[in-house]
């Protein structure tokens, strides 16, 4: 999930403070040979069903060595009970033996894509009207090439920065209860990946429907993902004789009292600020409402005019909804077993176990049972607001985004930072790469991502990198 702020960005559109971020052209030698690379892993299927994240991970090991890494530098990993899941951890030295390292992330595993589904091949890379297409083209290869990239900069420049810097690329991000590197590297090898901080998908800008840049945030924590599977259950019989207790009415009512539950309002240190400064750029009366609910979460008025918007409703809670039904045998026979999938998106400060309760409280009904479904996803506190990685974020957006401010804002979704700020590696989506109003397709047909915001978000992150680094 490359971008977790697509309802966010759409509602920061900050009023006179666009900017346009032309692509140079001819393009350099070196895009060029990024946009080798990139297309390279690209091409390579990572998809669970039949792709390869060992593959691709061992593609760019072995650009890296190219580039005149030691295979000291380079680790590749793999759990041997998913050889096809592995990832690739590089390490380029820093200047400094007390200054902790800066880890840069991205997942190289893809949603699936089917080729009779999509108006090209998902795993060619094709360029036509100012796009890239391709499955991964977006999510999350773009920041995967651009990290490996960076170290191949680096390499070339003989840059000697003072933090190491250490680029994990990792699998099973996008497939729910797969392996999953991120994980297994905070459990296995947190040693590979320590660092004072971490870089990652999450954040990011949108563009409007002419492609100038109208946002840019950096994510600063995010929701807990759960699954939640509620089961009724009894002896059913022959459908000419209704009985009252069926299970597909029983499991009905259930859903009823969770659609109609509302889950408090909370605000953390970064959705506090990114309502008063979001809210404060836009010049309508959501913003007003916003500036206003951050000023006074009491604020009935303002809260009721924020709500109409979904995003930034669901922004300032926990949230759950059903997904998924499954009931009945027979079309003659009375039910005997239903069940249904409630998805939670968990604000921070809540465990799974504690939202499960407080779904089955709300059922209140002993006959539903409600089964939180593994993995069972750590719920950590957000990481805090830190200068040090705000500051050069929103200083660097200056110059290749001006006008356009960067807010710290907490994602509705998910990412592979969970794993990393649980494990005490304070983890944050960067600026910099930016969608268009549509999503780019991300996770859905024909995904792509703007040439333009594919190369100035390449150098505006080969910067901030260095920014932190040196």
């Amino acid at each position: 999930m490359r971008k977790t702020i697509i309802g966010w960005a759409a509602a920061l559109i900050y009023a006179g403070s666009a900017a346009a971020a032309p692509l140079p052209a001819p393009r350099r030698a070196d895009q060029q040979q990024f946009l080798s690379l990139y297309k390279e892993l690209v091409e390579t299927n990572t998809s669970l069903s039949v792709g390869s994240c060992t593959l691709a991970a061992e593609r760019m090991a072995a650009r890296l060595k190219a580039a005149g890494f030691a295979d000291s530098q380079l680790t590749l990993f793999a759990d041997p009970e998913h050889p096809k899941e592995g990832g690739l951890v590089a390490v380029y030295p820093g200047t400094s033996t007390s200054v902790k390292p800066l880890l840069l992330i991205a997942h190289i595993d893809v949603v699936e894509a089917k080729r009779e589904d999509w108006a090209r091949d998902p795993f060619t890379l094709v360029e036509e009207n100012g796009n890239f297409y391709a499955r991964g083209a977006a999510d999350d290869k773009a920041m995967a090439a651009v990290w490996i990239d960076s170290l191949i900069r680096f390499k070339q420049s003989g840059y000697r920065p003072q933090r190491t810097v250490k680029v994990a690329l990792t699998c099973g991000e996008e497939t729910n209860g797969a392996f999953n590197g991120a994980q297994w590297l905070a459990a296995n090898r947190r040693d590979l990946i320590d660092a004072e901080f971490a870089l990652n998908e999450g954040g990011g800008g949108s563009a409007d429907d002419h492609g100038k840049v109208v946002g840019q945030a950096l994510q600063v924590g995010e929701k807990t993902f759960a699954n939640y599977v509620l089961e009724t259950r009894n002896p059913g019989g022959h459908s000419s004789v209704p009985r009252p207790d069926n299970a597909i009415y029983q499991l009905a009512h259930a859903l009823d009292r969770i659609e109609g539950h509302e889950f408090p309002l909370e605000f953390t240190d970064t959705t506090r600020t990114s309502f008063r400064e979001g809210g404060a750029g836009r010049g309508d009366a959501t913003g007003r409402a916003m500036v206003a609910l951050a000023a006074n979460p009491a604020d009935k008025a303002a809260e009721a005019i924020v709500n109409k918007d979904p995003f930034l409703h669901s922004n300032l809670r926990t949230t759950c909804v059903a997904t998924m039904l499954e009931a009945g045998h027979a079309r003659n026979a009375l039910p005997q077993r239903a069940t249904a999938n409630v998805n939670c998106r968990i604000f921070p400060g809540h465990s799974v176990t504690q939202i499960g309760d407080e779904l089955a409280a709300i059922i209140a009904d002993p006959g539903v049972t409600v089964t939180a479904l593994a993995p069972l996803r750590p719920g950590p506190p957000p990481p805090p607001l830190d200068p040090k990685v705000l500051g050069p974020a929103k200083l660097l957006a200056k110059r290749y985004f001006p006008g356009v401010p960067v807010v710290p804002q907490m994602s509705n979704g998910y990412t592979d930072s969970t794993f990393l700020t649980a494990a005490g590696i304070p983890a944050y989506g960067v600026p910099g790469i930016w969608d268009d109003p549509d999503g780019d397709g991300v996770h859905g047909l024909d995904e792509r991502i703007s040439a333009a915001s594919l190369l100035v978000g390449r150098d505006y992150l080969y910067d901030l990198v260095k920014a932190y680094a040196g």
